[in-house]
């Protein structure tokens, strides 16, 4: 569903572009090949992800995230890392085995704030002085920070707590005490756990379980006299904060509506910086606002502009503006009918910037403030995945390509430079599969946007076609949302089924952003049929090139590509091999169990009115028509898409004789956090892959006597 796992594609034979519009991505990445190797799945622990990227004042230098797992202790560790805008050698700031995440420089550049939970059991905020010294905590509450921003004077902090729980308050408090007789009795009785009342119509989270009535708020912390104020409160989640430029006043995000679990209508308000402050509401669209961000005179805020609530997650994000003295709203992007995020002001105000997704790709836009044509600052082939932009108007990006992970550049003259080189040394000795894209017709003459990642050394110097060099086992990895898209970014699972002689195919369905809004809603309450469609359309387009061979084709995705995995096995027997992750495909197991309950009502009605929707949302009803062995995964604790329905699915399949496996990973949520988890998924991903699609691999029955 929504927030899940993206998959990823590229690639077709370059022999073939100009009948097909083919075009090369990444034309010559297996240079100096007899000196490199493929991927494999324990390489995860040498790629490390890079994130949050923020300019110091100064304009001198970039602090960001680096994340990198770790295979002794099986956890991930997030480290803050500061480099020089002009080039030079990268400084670890941080080196504790606990996460470090945000970092924010105060504005005269001396501080950088962070969260960590590196002491005791909530995350608070630590300070690091740049003149040199070990950080120091700075905050102390009974619960986590999940957000902070400096004010402009920077005495302050604003910052997002969640309400402290008293049970959870005394729990952490013994567990963090140093040892002691006391403690030592304290822990030797045994814990009775209190019953989880639930009042609340949402009632549960990917993540964080079942939910109460506690809440995250808005505080101001005064970074001299370490003290706190909240300045919002009630039965709301407020997030987002965003200083005024004179320091008097916050704005925010929050569904403050009579009953927030019944829609899903934020707002924009703003607040003073003093307790018992009311806030203000600034917006007033039905659809999700959030993201606001002042003009450096203080009179204007941009946003991001909520959709039509009709259109749940098929709609489109705005970009919209609204005046501080009140006012209606307006959206800039209209006319542009694609995702916008992270709306920021140029440092003259002029200007709005913003990120836009673009037809399997994301780029750094920009529209005057009063409205006009949107410009596009830095596009090409490429996934832009966050900015920032400097006091002079530096401008640093994340970007991520078919070769290359997520790193930073700046931005000077039109052209990007890199700054970052985190995964550089790593890649040199790996050869990727060159990506490129493609174009198919779907049944109803649709145009489809698809990838298609080659194996190592597949792309011919001449532009041979791979047919010549024989079809090859084909993979047709199926993205989650429903929305979002495949992009340019680079992508693990498919460079790592690549390196093991796979043509990896994807494609962007209807239901994908990136392409407006009527492709993204053409599937609204009709799964399994014109995104099934499309999806095939890439795979037949691969298979009439000569790249891919019919007779060895696999099928899989995670979350809402799992989902469509069901759809596809339960449609079609041609592929030889699924791989279903954290999917569904009994859409009435789902309702109440699942974090959906708003998004299900809008799309499908409630279940015992609309029985024939529901019906028609749920292949598990058409699962006698399955021949296609099929490996299931998913987590224990997974609110997103629950285990139950992959559990459901393996049951169903095993009565039926079909060859099945199911993996439930313990602890963990719909994103798989334990590395040594994640390992184990792409190890599975490749085994099952191998054992049906690779010529010579045993027969069902062969397997089963082992």
């Amino acid at each position: 569903m929504i927030g899940a796992r993206r998959i990823r594609t590229g690639a077709a034979p370059l022999g073939v572009a100009a009948a097909f519009g083919i075009m090369a991505l990444l034309s010559s990445p297996v240079l100096g090949l007899a000196e490199t190797r493929p991927l494999k799945p324990d390489d995860i622990f040498a790629l490390k992800d890079v994130a949050d990227p923020r300019i110091s004042p100064d304009g001198r230098f970039v602090a960001y995230e680096v994340t990198s797992l770790d295979a002794a202790r099986d956890a991930a560790d997030t480290d803050i890392w500061m480099s020089p805008l002009a080039g030079g050698e990268a400084i670890r700031l941080t080196s504790s085995p606990e996460s470090e995440t945000t970092p924010r420089f105060s504005p005269d550049g001396r501080f950088l704030a962070f969260l960590s939970d590196r002491e005791g059991s909530w995350t608070q905020v630590w300070l690091l002085d740049r003149r040199g010294g070990d950080a120091f905590r700075l905050t102390d509450y009974k619960a986590s920070v999940s957000a902070l921003a400096w004010s402009p004077d920077g005495g302050r902090l604003a910052l997002v707590v969640k309400d402290a729980d008293p049970d959870d308050v005394e729990a952490r408090s013994e567990r963090d005490a140093p040892s002691s007789g006391a403690k030592e009795a304290k822990d030797a009785r045994e814990k009775r756990p209190k019953p989880i009342v639930i009042r609340r119509l949402k009632f549960k989270k990917d993540g964080e379980g079942y939910l109460g009535d506690l809440r995250r708020h808005i505080y101001v912390f005064d970074v001299a006299t370490k003290t706190s104020s909240a300045i919002t409160s009630g039965l709301y989640d407020d997030d987002d904060p965003a200083w005024s430029p004179d320091g008097r006043s916050i704005a925010f995000s929050s569904n403050r509506t009579p009953d927030p679990d019944s829609n899903e209508n934020s707002d924009i308000f703003l607040v003073e910086t003093r307790a018992g402050a009311v806030p203000r509401r600034l917006t007033a669209s039905p659809g999700t606002d959030s993201a606001p961000a002042f003009s450096p005179d203080g009179k204007t805020i941009t946003f991001v502009a909520g959709a039509d609530p009709k259109d749940i997650w098929y709609g489109t994000l705005n970009l919209g503006v609204v005046a501080v003295a009140g006012g209606p709203e307006t959206v800039l992007t209209r006319a542009l009918d694609r995702v916008v995020s992270g709306p920021r002001f140029s440092p003259d105000g002029l200007s709005i910037f913003f990120m836009v997704e673009e037809g399997g790709n994301s780029h750094l836009a920009r529209v005057p403030a009063g409205g006009s044509l949107v410009d596009r600052v830095v596009d090409g082939e490429l996934d832009i995945q966050a900015f920032d932009i400097g006091k002079s108007g530096e401008i640093l990006v994340l970007e991520s390509r078919p070769d290359q992970p997520s790193e930073i550049s700046s931005l000077a003259g039109g052209k990007l430079r890199r700054v970052t080189h985190v995964n550089d040394a790593f890649l040199r000795g790996i050869a990727l599969g060159p990506v490129e894209r493609f174009k198919a017709k779907s049944k109803d003459g649709t145009p489809i946007d698809a990838f298609l990642v080659r194996p190592p050394g597949g792309a011919a110097p001449d532009g041979a076609s791979t047919a010549a060099k024989g079809k090859l086992p084909a993979i047709l990895r199926i993205h989650g949302g429903p929305n979002g898209q495949s992009s340019t970014a680079f992508e693990i699972e498919w460079q790592m089924l690549a390196a093991r002689g796979y043509a990896v195919v994807g494609a962007n369905p209807r239901g994908s952003t990136g392409y407006g809004q009527a492709f993204s809603r053409a599937i609204f309450a009709d799964w399994g049929n014109k995104d099934f469609d499309d999806i095939m359309a890439a795979m037949d387009q691969v298979i009439a090139m000569g790249v891919a061979d019919p007779e060895r084709l696999g099928v899989g995705g995670w979350s809402y590509g799992g989902m469509m995995t069901d759809f596809v096995i339960t449609k079609t027997n041609r592929f030889k091999a699924a791989i279903a992750g954290a999917s569904e495909a009994n859409a009435f197991a789902n309702y109440g169990v699942d974090e959906y309950e708003y998004a299900w009502e809008k799309e499908a009605g409630l279940p015992w009115r609309s029985v024939e929707t529901w019906m028609r949302l749920s292949p598990w009803f058409q699962i006698d028509k399955v021949t296609t062995p099929t490996l299931f995964l998913g987590g224990s604790e997974d609110h997103n898409v629950p285990v139950l329905n992959s559990e459901q699915l393996y049951q169903s399949l095993r009565r039926l004789g079909i060859e099945t496996e199911l993996v439930v990973y313990p602890g963990e949520y719909h994103h798989i956090g334990r590395p040594s988890f994640q390992m184990d998924i792409l190890e599975r991903y490749v085994a099952w892959y191998d054992a049906h699609l690779k010529p010579g691999a045993p027969t069902p029955a062969a397997r089963a006597s082992r």
